[in-house]
Formats: structure tokens, C-alpha cells, sequence
């Protein structure tokens, strides 16, 4: 949607300027966004490498058009307004915000889930607990989102129930009820492997519940080496979590 607008916006300049060399981008290329926000006077960049904005938080998508126009430069935002506070570092799950400003990707549950397409380390999963497509607690947590407002624009808004659906009911979808039901969603990229897979972990993570054994173990017959790895580990944890709720009290 965002490179759509984009594309509209360049369409416009063409009309009112004439031809000219462009190209859009929205998160859709190796462009270095935040820093060229930056730059270009739009924010600084936080302490959880996201860009703020004093007005409007961090929550919101950045685009470009790459052009040969001569624009005039923007004065570049040099003031930090993060001071002391270090929330987004203290709440992140897997400690990927290893120093101010500095983030190590391959901590951040929102590459473990979305990005990775091999196993998720052994000493991650634990910390991932109950996420499936991302994190954001960085973004939850950061005083600046105060200001933040939710959009009105109906591509953002939930779909297809999975603000209300449990994990179960999630794991419980095959590959072509993956497909309808990630239509028009971001989430539809990683895949119905990588679907199953995060959602292996995070019912290993969950209460320690029968159902979701059951569940697990009948996938396990049916399940890519991959997701098999995953769910493996699941069954283990929920086994080791059930038998410790079960087990007799010492006298």
C-alpha cells in the first residue's frame, strides 16, 4: 500500500514537472530507511534502532523515492530525545538490544520468526514464549508510542479473527487455510513451514495442557524435518511441564 501511494505521489510530480528518472521503495529493498529519515529531518533513532518521532512515536512505515530530481536537502535531525530511559532494553524478551542503540538481529524474535529460515536456537525458544509473527515489545514499551494514534486505514485493521483465534486453533490450520487466511497479509511471506514452526514453539511455551500434547504428536507424523525439530521440542516441554503439575506433593 505504502509503495502504491508512493508510485501515485511520483505519477503526480510527472504530470506537474515532466518525465524524470524514480523509483519507490517501502521496506521492499536493501535501503538504508531509518537513517535516511534521519536525514532527512523525520526523527532520530532510538535506542531501539527504530526511528521516533516526537509526534507520532514509532509507530509507522517508512518510504522513498529514489530520484534524479535536485531537491533541496532537508536539515538532518541531530537531537537524541531518548535521555536515560533504557525500557525498550530492559523489556526486550531475548536481550537482542545488547547496548544502547545497538541490536543483534539474530536475538530479535522478529527475525527468529519472520526472517530465519532454519531451526530457532535452543536457548531462544524459551524466551520467545508465545509470539508467532514478530515482537514489538521494544516499540510497546517505548514512552515516546504515548503519542502514537491508531490508524483508521482499513489494510491495517485485524482480519479473518486472528486477534481473538488460540494457538491451537492456529496450529490446527492446514496449508490452504494458511493461504485464505493470510490474504492481504504480511504474515502469508514466512510461509506454511515457518508458520508451523513458530507456532511449535510458542506451544511449548504455553500451559502446560494435554490438548496441545495431542496436537502436537499428531503432527509430528506428517511434519517437514524442519517443523519435526520444533515440535519435538514442543512435546518435550510440555511433557516435562505436565509431569511436574501432576506430580505428588512431598509430605
Amino acid at each position: 500500500m505504502i509503495r502504491s501511494r508512493l508510485q501515485r505521489l511520483a505519477s503526480r510530480l510527472e504530470q506537474a514537472l515532466g518525465p524524470f528518472g524514480y523509483r519507490v521503495f517501502s521496506d521492499s529493498a536493501p535501503v538504508l530507511e531509518k537513517p535516511l529519515a534521519r536525514n532527512a529531518g523525520l526523527g532520530w533513532i532510538g535506542k531501539h534502532t527504530n526511528l521516533i518521532n516526537r509526534h507520532d512515536g514509532s509507530w509507522f512505515f517508512l518510504g522513498e523515492i529514489y530520484t534524479d530530481l535536485a531537491l533541496p536537502a532537508d536539515t538532518p535531525h541531530t537531537q537524541d530525545h531518548c535521555g536515560s530511559c533504557t525500557r525498550c532494553i530492559e523489556v526486550c524478551p531475548t536481550g537482542a538490544i545488547v547496548a544502547p542503540y545497538v541490536l543483534d538481529a539474530r536475538r530479535c524474535i522478529s527475525y527468529l520468526t519472520i526472517e530465519l529460515k532454519g531451526a530457532i536456537p535452543l536457548d531462544l525458544r524459551p524466551l520467545i514464549g508465545n509470539r508467532v509473527y514478530g515482537c514489538d515489545d521494544c516499540q510497546l514499551y517505548c514512552p515516546w508510542n504515548r503519542y502514537a494514534k491508531p490508524s483508521a486505514e482499513p489494510d491495517f485493521q485485524p482480519r479473518h479473527d486472528l486477534t481473538t483465534a488460540s494457538l491451537l486453533e492456529l496450529f490446527a490450520w492446514d496449508e490452504q487455510d494458511f493461504v485464505t487466511r493470510t490474504e492481504g497479509s504480511a504474515m502469508r511471506r514466512i510461509g506454511f513451514e515457518q508458520w508451523q514452526r513458530n507456532l511449535a514453539v510458542a506451544l511449548g511455551n504455553a500451559p502446560a495442557d494435554p490438548a496441545i500434547v495431542t496436537a502436537l504428536a499428531a503432527a509430528l507424523v506428517s511434519a517437514t524435518p524442519l517443523v519435526g525439530e520444533h515440535l519435538e521440542w514442543a512435546l518435550a516441554q510440555q511433557r516435562t511441564a505436565l509431569a511436574s503439575a501432576t506430580a505428588p506433593l512431598d509430605a
